[in-house]
């Protein structure tokens, strides 16, 4: 009876000590939020959250002053919660991006809220965690997954070897929006390739996008990335760049992708 006791008292300590770490929507560390927005979801009014934190570094990123994960956040949850309050009935859903979005495990707690208030929930990602975006997906309606380049050229494209985690997270939701297709939770998505000259993705373009194309991708949107608000190491490289010859490579760019068999392309810069 004692040991029985014992151990009954035990896991009681323990179930009290993970309900107190598991982590909570007021925990996700917020750099910012835009109020309204019409470009970062397709055909949606949302309000879209960036989370402060990312593991890559992307030459092209225009959000540098959010990468390092050690950085607070200046945005309490609460702020984007009343906000949505405020909103609802006027806004279609939430985006959360970054930053990684998925690098904070209290996005999972932060998108159930979101869809306890009766919004969408949408998602940009790199795919550098697969296991958690299984998590978000089971609560995510739309995905925005870049795909920086192929597995072998990520350390040259993001500055981390992540290849195989980014393509590991494509195939979870390619795999996901199938199994949900036709259901009254449908899963959308885009996957999207961010280019420049010299870039891993534009070097290898055609090989990429047939190996996303052979994987089942068939929405796909071609990103030209902007220089302002980049790194100056990215401004300076830029400066010196063929813009002639550039115009024309992005143009055979964008037919390839139109010819590859996707089902919709959409071509934006970034």
């Amino acid at each position: 009876m004692a040991a029985a006791a014992t151990r009954s008292a035990a896991s009681a300590v323990a179930g009290r000590l993970n309900s107190l770490s598991a982590p909570v929507a007021d925990d996700v560390a917020i750099a910012g939020f835009v109020p309204l927005s019409s470009v970062d979801w397709p055909d949606h009014l949302v309000t879209t959250v960036f989370l402060q934190g990312c593991p890559w570094r992307c030459p092209y990123c225009q959000n540098s002053e959010i990468l390092d994960s050690r950085t607070p956040g200046i945005v309490p949850w609460q702020e984007v919660t009343i906000h949505l309050r405020r909103r609802r009935g006027l806004l279609d859903g939430v985006v959360f991006t970054g930053g990684e979005a998925l690098r904070q495990a209290a996005l999972i707690p932060a998108m159930r809220e979101v869809r306890d208030l009766g919004f969408q929930v949408g998602l940009h990602t790199g795919g550098a965690y697969p296991k958690r975006l299984r998590e978000a997906l089971e609560l995510t309606d739309w995905v925005g997954l870049d795909v920086k380049a192929l597995p072998d050229d990520y350390r040259s494209a993001a500055g981390v070897a992540a290849g195989d985690k980014a393509w590991e997270s494509l195939d979870i939701m390619l795999a996901i929006h199938e199994q949900r297709a036709g259901s009254t939770f449908p899963l959308d998505y885009e996957v999207r390739t961010t280019v420049y000259p010299g870039s891993p993705s534009a070097e290898h373009f055609t090989a990429m996008v047939e190996t996303l194309r052979a994987r089942g991708v068939r929405r796909f949107a071609l990103q030209e990335a902007r220089t302002t608000g980049t790194d100056p190491i990215f401004q300076e490289m830029a400066r010196r760049w063929d813009m002639p010859a550039w115009r024309r490579r992005f143009t055979d760019l964008t037919v390839i992708a139109q010819n590859v068999g996707f089902d919709w392309v959409e071509v934006r810069d970034v």
